[in-house]
């Protein structure tokens, strides 16, 4: 395990299976992995962030090196503010590759000396999850069961019932 702090971070509404994946494979490649939840304030999010907060930390619980953390503005800011020294991003398909490319160079010119962009291709298995498909079919009363964590799936349920 290497001795660097690493930032994975994202809107997460709601996290997905894909997401824990990307999760446990890199809290095990560094000494601390932030889970940084994105408070995008041009998406219209389901969850609110300190909702998104919680099914990541019911999600990572048995993660040691894991902490969560919530953020607005650009990710170059925070990971310069924050000592992040990797930041982590995960691939679905040839299409994130392009975008995360592209956002990734951008944001290589505004980090501090130093901090690199890693990504993780996601399980196959997984490849199609998105938060946007998984939060539509649940609205819409789709089974959402094995798409998202257990303690995730209670947490819609609980939502959706308010």
């Amino acid at each position: 395990m290497s001795n660097r702090k690493m930032l994975y971070a994202g809107t997460f509404d709601p996290i997905t299976n894909g997401h824990i994946d990307v999760i446990r494979r890199g809290s095990a490649l560094c000494s601390e992995l932030v889970v940084g939840v994105l408070n995008n304030l041009s998406k219209k999010p389901l969850f609110t962030v300190d909702e998104r907060k919680e099914m990541i930390r019911v999600s990572t619980a048995g993660m040691g090196n894991v902490r969560i953390d919530s953020f607005d503005g650009l990710l170059a800011d925070y990971v310069n503010r924050n000592g992040i020294d990797v930041v982590l991003r995960g691939l679905r398909a040839s299409m994130d590759f392009e975008y995360e490319m592209q956002m990734a160079q951008m944001n290589a010119r505004l980090y501090d000396d130093g901090v690199e962009t890693v990504f993780l291709m996601t399980d196959p298995a997984l490849s199609f999850l998105s938060s946007s498909i998984v939060k539509e079919v649940f609205v819409m009363g789709g089974n959402v069961n094995d798409l998202v964590p257990s303690g995730v799936l209670a947490l819609m349920k609980n939502k959706s019932q308010k």
